[in-house]
């Protein structure tokens, strides 16, 4: 199997949170992924992943972990961040490098503060230390699509906002196709995730993160605006900032030395 990719679960507070794992590193990396758990958890993408960032598979063993399978309503980033910790206790993992990703990276934030130990470096990708007008228009649009049902039109949104102008027009033929295969029987857990992030807000906590920790943002990010990577770079203290000018919120896919990036700053 791929860098021994496997697909498993672990139980926690009632409940199970979906997870993949792979590489043989001695090391351990976490990488905590988007909104778009919210209509997808990472279950049955240990192979695709383990390939996209096989990068990371030599030195580290590596695992992406989801939100629980029920949440609760009014859950928030720190409570997710929470469950990432019991999640790691019952796993075993004493202490990880840390990537998070868009409301990954808000997760994490918290992560880092409330549980310093299990930290050892941090790297936040296009986030926010709390919600702002531009991501609240974003996030309330994709909310509104998906109450009206309309997949396709919500997937559209997603691509336009998310990625490169290039990106979009290569790939905009294909949305309706890949919105009829990816349409989720329920949006509720999408809900969920999507009113934490409206309320996420570590800011005036992000002093309290003391690991070495890598900002990484977009001058084209049109999902919560690059002034939010480089207060969250401001607001923690020795943290480092860099900013792929030409790149919008999707720079974790359209970069090309994006995992290069993560792992000279790791070394």
């Amino acid at each position: 199997m791929m860098f021994s990719a496997r697909n498993a679960k672990v139980n926690i507070g009632g409940s199970q949170m979906d997870y993949i794992r792979f590489g043989r590193g001695k090391k351990t990396l976490i990488m905590l992924p988007g909104l778009g758990d919210g209509l997808r958890t990472v279950k049955g993408t240990a192979l695709p992943m383990s390939f996209l960032y096989r990068n990371f598979a030599k030195d580290y063993t590596v695992y992406m972990f989801s939100r629980k399978n029920n949440l609760a309503e009014g859950v928030t980033t720190r409570d997710m961040a929470d469950d990432m910790a019991a999640a790691m206790d019952v796993l075993g993992i004493e202490k990880a490098v840390v990537v998070g990703v868009s409301m990954g990276g808000m997760i994490a934030q918290h992560l880092a503060a409330d549980h310093p130990e299990k930290v050892e470096k941090l790297v936040l990708v296009v986030t926010a230390p709390k919600a702002n007008s531009l991501m609240n228009e974003s996030v309330e649009e994709w909310a509104r699509l998906a109450e009206r049902q309309d997949h396709t039109a919500f997937m559209d949104s997603n691509v336009r906002l998310i990625y490169s102008d290039a990106y979009y027009r290569k790939n905009k033929w294909l949305i309706p196709i890949t919105g009829a295969f990816t349409k989720p029987k329920s949006y509720h857990r999408f809900f969920l995730q999507a009113k934490a992030c409206l309320t996420h807000d570590a800011a005036e906590r992000l002093e309290h993160i003391v690991c070495p920790t890598l900002v990484i943002g977009g001058g084209q990010d049109r999902v919560l605006g690059v002034e939010a990577s480089k207060e969250l770079a401001d607001r923690i203290p020795n943290a480092k900032l860099y900013i792929y000018p030409q790149w919008g919120h999707g720079l974790y896919e359209e970069a090309d030395d994006f995992n290069n990036l993560i792992l000279d700053f790791l070394r």
